[in-house]
């Protein structure tokens, strides 16, 4: 384990985060925001952020427990280190994904981009998005030039709602009345 800066510039994804130990051998219980969840275990090394303190360490191995995965990482071998690792988010480059098929985003990707309809109004940014289990919602917040201040739940349904999105111009486009 590290105490490693991270390069100026370097975009990263937050993949979850360990939430407490596991037993009294150093294990880590980790909620992971991978579907499914021990894609996060593909990653042999993790950047952990908590507040200002970053360390990188490198996975060893782990398991799906319940709704959390249980991790064994190099150097953290009884409680006490284990435990100092707690609340610690985990994360890795962007640049670490796997490439994506065309017309296929990463949920980060998606955040920020401006949400327009299909007559130009800015129905404001996307903050962030939810899992339901039928379909992703977005959660789309006023921003500067918004039609109006609403919070607005949209579905994350490409092809269907969500008609285009451009990643350079930071837009998406969306089949949605602003009245609505």
């Amino acid at each position: 384990m590290a105490n490693t800066p991270e390069p100026a510039g370097a975009h990263r994804v937050v993949l979850g985060k360990i939430v407490s130990v596991h037993g009294v051998r150093g294990a880590v219980k980790v909620y992971s925001h991978t579907d499914p969840l021990d894609n996060v275990l593909d990653y042999a090394e993790w950047s952990l952020n908590r507040g200002s303190e970053q360390r990188t360490v490198s996975v060893l191995g782990g398991r799906v427990q319940g709704r959390v995965l249980v991790v064994n990482l190099k150097g953290v071998d009884d409680r006490n280190k284990a435990e100092d690792l707690v609340d610690f988010e985990i994360s890795i480059a962007s640049d670490a994904l796997p490439e994506l098929e065309d017309g296929d985003f990463y949920w980060h990707q998606l955040e920020g981009l401006q949400v327009i309809n299909q007559e130009g109004q800015l129905l404001g940014k996307v903050d962030h998005l939810l899992e339901t289990g039928s379909n992703d919602v977005m959660v789309v917040k006023p921003c500067a030039g918004s039609v109006d201040q609403r919070e607005r739940l949209l579905p994350y349904l490409p092809g269907q709602f969500v008609i285009r999105v451009d990643l350079e111009a930071q837009v998406m486009q969306v089949d949605w009345d602003a009245e609505f």
